[in-house]
C-alpha cells in the first residue's frame, strides 16, 4: 500500500543517473519496478529499496494502469529501441518518459508518433550528475499537462524543492535542457581559462584556496566553482594526473545549431564548443600551418618534430 503522495513507475536504464534517480524515488516512498539490460545494476536498485524486473515486459506486466514507464538511456538510436519496446508492451494512455540528454526534435518527433498509438509522451531534461541522489535533480518538462500531473509525485521527490518547471509542448523540456548545457560548457570555459592564468603567473596562488574564496559571496560563485575546489583539492594545482582531453555529448553542438538556426549571435558558447576539440588533438594541425607561415613570412623559427 503506497503512503499518500506516492506513486508507482517504471524506470529503465541504471547508469549514474538512472540508478540514483530509482534510489532518490525509493527512498521517497514510491514503488519503482527497476530494469537495465545488466543484472547488476537491478540487484543494486532491489538493495536501494526498487522492485526488480526482468526486463521491459516484466517491468510493464507489474505495473498498474495506467503506467508511467521512464527511459534512462543514452539519447539516439538506443533511446529509440528502448520506447519502441515501452510501447509493445504498454496500454493505451500509459505515459512514456524520454529523461536522457536527446536532441528536442528528436523528442517532437516521438511524441507525435507515440500519440497516434495512444500514448502520451514527456520529454525531461534532467541535470544534476552524480550529486543528484543526495540534493535533487533539476528537472525540465515538454508534453502535455495531464501527463505531468500523472508524473507529479514523481518530480516531487527527485527535484529539490522549486526545482522542476513544465515548458509546454513537447520538445520543449529537452530544448530548455539543451541550452542549460550549452551554457554549461560557456561557463566551464570561462573558469578553465581563468585557472590556467593564475597557474601561469607569477604569484602561483593556491587554486584551492582562490577557489573557496570565491564561493564567498563573490559575484562568480557558482556550484561549478564549488566543484573547482575539490578538484584542486583533490589533484594539486597542477591536475598533473588529468589529461586535458574534454567529450561533448552532443548538447554544445545542437545549441550552436539552434542559434545558427534562429541567427542568435552565441560567440562564448561557440568558443567553448570548440575548445573542447581542441583539447582533443595531441598536436593541432591549423597551429602546424601557423608555425609554417610565420616561418615563410618572418622567418621565425619552428620546432621540429
Amino acid at each position: 500500500m503506497l503512503k499518500e503522495g506516492c506513486m508507482e513507475l517504471g524506470l529503465y536504464g541504471l547508469g549514474r543517473m538512472g540508478g540514483n534517480m530509482v534510489t532518490r524515488l525509493a527512498q521517497g516512498g514510491h514503488r519503482v519496478v527497476a530494469g537495465n539490460r545488466s543484472d547488476g545494476p537491478v540487484k543494486e536498485a532491489v538493495a536501494r529499496g526498487a522492485v526488480a524486473s526482468t526486463g521491459i515486459a516484466d517491468m510493464v506486466a507489474k505495473l498498474a494502469a495506467p503506467r508511467v514507464l521512464w527511459s534512462m538511456v543514452p539519447s539516439g538510436d538506443v533511446t529509440d529501441a528502448t520506447l519502441d519496446e515501452l510501447a509493445r508492451h504498454a496500454s493505451r494512455g500509459d505515459v512514456l518518459i524520454d529523461g536522457g540528454n536527446s536532441n528536442f526534435r528528436d523528442s517532437m518527433r516521438r511524441a507525435e508518433k507515440y500519440a497516434a498509438q495512444g500514448f502520451d509522451f514527456l520529454d525531461v531534461g534532467v541535470s544534476g550528475g552524480v550529486w543528484g541522489l543526495e540534493v535533487g535533480y533539476c528537472m525540465m518538462v515538454g508534453g502535455p499537462k495531464r501527463a505531468v500531473d500523472l508524473v507529479k509525485p514523481a518530480l516531487d521527490t527527485l527535484a529539490p524543492p522549486n526545482g522542476w518547471g513544465h515548458f509546454g509542448k513537447n520538445g520543449a523540456g529537452h530544448f530548455v535542457k539543451m541550452v542549460h548545457n550549452g551554457i554549461e560548457y560557456g561557463m566551464m570555459q570561462a573558469y578553465a581559462e581563468g585557472f590556467e592564468l593564475l597557474h601561469a603567473s607569477e604569484f602561483k596562488p593556491d587554486l584551492k584556496q582562490v577557489a573557496d574564496l570565491w564561493m564567498q559571496g563573490s559575484v562568480v560563485r557558482s556550484w561549478l566553482l564549488e566543484l573547482a575546489g575539490r578538484a584542486f583539492a583533490q589533484e594539486g594545482n597542477d591536475l598533473a594526473a588529468i589529461k586535458g582531453h574534454v567529450a561533448d555529448s552532443g548538447e554544445g553542438r545542437w545549441t550552436i545549431e539552434e542559434a545558427i538556426r534562429h541567427s542568435v549571435p552565441m560567440t562564448v558558447l561557440a568558443h567553448a564548443l570548440f575548445a573542447r576539440f581542441t583539447s582533443r588533438q595531441e598536436d593541432s594541425y591549423a597551429m602546424k600551418v601557423n608555425a609554417a607561415l610565420r616561418n615563410q613570412f618572418g622567418g621565425h623559427s619552428v620546432e621540429k618534430a
